[in-house]
């Protein structure tokens, strides 16, 4: 029996370590990529071990762009792709909370045909409706701002209903209490169920942060200003922007910096993003 074990532990500790390197293989040749001169990508070899060329091309992409291609410098895409991301998460998630907790606590009229409703709103995602809602963006003058890059996308059906679920577990007592000493809905919402739902809150800002920072049609759409493209935008441009073949070793270098915001994002929330996916008994 203790053989047994032994021989099952090692069979998990090996497709353990060949999931992870099937994981990390790609990241490693991106970051490889970037580091090597264009010659290298020419001849058709790809090389796995780093190149000369790191700072040289990593500079080139931030400072200079690529303007045969139509691409900025990727610092400004960069900023564009964290406001936006930004602005949808705390948009997201602010609806979500307050639509949440209006749903559960106040007793009015059609609350749980709103819910449905509101819920019913996921079949529509802004691909389907992306027509009528251009041309809403259009008529406002919010073309080639944040505004339109953000506004659209911030409704979320799902953290409503996730934040719904978690409020509809919350004891009522705690609730009463609140009222016996004088709290009103606000202050209840403020430092009770703020405070509850911090890990629900950490693990849908990641979540949502990754979300916004990948979009890529509806960017894509509403831009034709460069002060306003997002990184993704700039690493379409450059792969298929220009008469000339892409400069891989340029496209490797934007594609690893941009990943290391949603990275950072990650690393910094991750102990409260595992608990707000894991946490079950509040």
């Amino acid at each position: 029996m203790v053989e047994n074990n032994r021989w099952g532990n090692l069979l998990a500790h090996i497709i353990l370590i060949f999931g992870v390197a099937i994981v990390v293989f790609p990241v490693y040749v991106a970051v490889v990529a970037s580091t090597h001169p264009p010659g290298t990508f020419v001849r058709g070899v790809m090389p796995l071990l780093p190149g000369p060329n790191a700072l040289e091309n990593y500079k080139t992409v931030i400072v200079e762009g690529r303007s045969r291609a139509g691409t900025p410098p990727i610092g400004g895409m960069l900023w564009n792709s964290f406001v936006m991301a930004m602005a949808i998460t705390i948009g997201k998630l602010s609806i979500s909370l307050l639509s949440a907790f209006a749903i559960v606590y106040f007793r009015f009229p059609f609350r749980i045909f709103f819910f449905w409703v509101i819920f019913l709103t996921l079949m529509l995602p802004v691909e389907v409706r992306i027509l009528p809602t251009f041309q809403v963006v259009a008529d406002l003058g919010m073309l080639n701002s944040f505004a339109g890059l953000s506004i659209p996308l911030i409704a979320s059906a799902t953290a409503t209903f996730l934040f719904r679920q978690f409020f509809m577990t919350v004891p009522e007592e705690l609730m009463e209490a609140a009222r016996v000493d004088g709290a009103g809905p606000m202050k209840f919402f403020k430092d009770i169920l703020m405070p509850l739902s911090i890990t629900n809150i950490a693990a849908l800002f990641v979540i949502m942060f990754i979300y916004g920072w990948n979009q890529y049609l509806w960017p894509l759409l509403i831009t034709t200003d460069p002060e306003y493209y997002t990184i993704v935008m700039g690493i379409q441009r450059m792969v298929t922007g220009g008469d000339s073949e892409p400069l891989w070793h340029l496209v490797m270098a934007t594609v690893v910096l941009a990943a290391l915001p949603p990275i950072l994002v990650i690393l910094f929330m991750q102990r409260l993003f595992v608990k707000g996916l894991t946490e079950t008994e509040k």
